[in-house]
């Protein structure tokens, strides 16, 4: 049985001073959620990790920047800073050795940037994070979403339009799933906000052409149920990537980690293992 404690820290980063929740003791892990939310979509995920795992360790769930309880982002940003920001919260966090990645959409979308460097990692878990840039579509309807949310906040339409987009219509009519997403949207600031979601989703650069610079073992997670990364996408990214695996997780939109965390779980220990 693994030890189960948590405590909280704020870590310096060239991003503002990031929250970060660290459970646990052992081989540092780290666990990078998806934009618009914040570290409290692995709270379920968590616990059967640490059961789960014969390997001990010490999971840092990180609050990405501008998100959640850290700093405000006050400038525009790119993915491949965010990444830079990973590295000075590691260094800061004493993880001298390489990690355990696991992302989340935007948590994967670093951990592919990072993925190139041995050294900062051992391996990835990448989930519903598509390796090319944002649809026409889709930059459209967050075009018109986009000074509504710097100008107004979460308001409903806002608030309903990024809940569909991430949770299945069962998950959103679950009380204890939606109030993670409708919690998570509070916490940042509108201006901040606005910064991220114009650095992180609509900025998004193609990577497709990195993946072959890969080091580490890789698995890449779609979901099953209108996600943004469709199986088939994933598969194909997976067989440009040197040791890399895709699996689909059903029932699942963007958010796998809090609508399913036992599959998830389960694929992620079954590839912790093979490591």
């Amino acid at each position: 049985m693994h030890t189960f404690t948590e405590h909280a820290e704020r870590v310096a980063t060239r991003l503002g001073a990031l929250h970060v929740r660290v459970i646990g003791t052992g081989r540092s892990t780290v666990l990078w959620s998806s934009m618009f939310v914040d570290s409290h979509t692995w709270d379920p995920i968590v616990p059967l990790l640490m059961q789960g795992d014969t390997t001990a360790r010490r999971f840092l769930l990180i609050d990405p920047p501008g998100l959640g309880l850290s700093e405000p982002l006050r400038r525009r940003s790119s993915i491949a800073e965010a990444a830079d920001a990973a590295r000075d919260a590691l260094d800061a966090l004493g993880a001298d050795d390489p990690v355990d990645w696991v992302g989340n959409a935007f948590g994967g979308h670093v951990g592919l940037n990072l993925a190139t460097d041995p050294t900062v990692l051992r391996s990835l878990v990448a989930i519903s994070s598509p390796t090319e840039p944002i649809t026409p579509d889709l930059r459209r309807k967050i075009g018109l979403l986009k000074p509504i949310l710097r100008i107004a906040g979460p308001v409903a339409p806002v608030r309903d339009a990024i809940v569909s987009g991430m949770l299945t219509e069962a998950s959103a009519s679950t009380p204890d799933i939606l109030s993670v997403v409708v919690d998570s949207l509070q916490r940042p600031t509108r201006e901040s906000m606005g910064n991220a979601l114009r650095s992180f989703i609509i900025d998004r650069a193609d990577v497709t052409d990195r993946l072959a610079d890969i080091r580490v073992p890789s698995l890449f997670v779609a979901s099953g149920d209108r996600g943004d990364w469709r199986p088939a996408d994933a598969e194909r990214a997976a067989a440009l990537t040197p040791n890399a695996t895709a699996v689909t997780i059903a029932r699942s939109r963007t958010l796998i980690p809090l609508e399913q965390p036992e599959s998830l779980a389960e694929r992620i220990l079954g590839f912790w293992a093979t490591l």
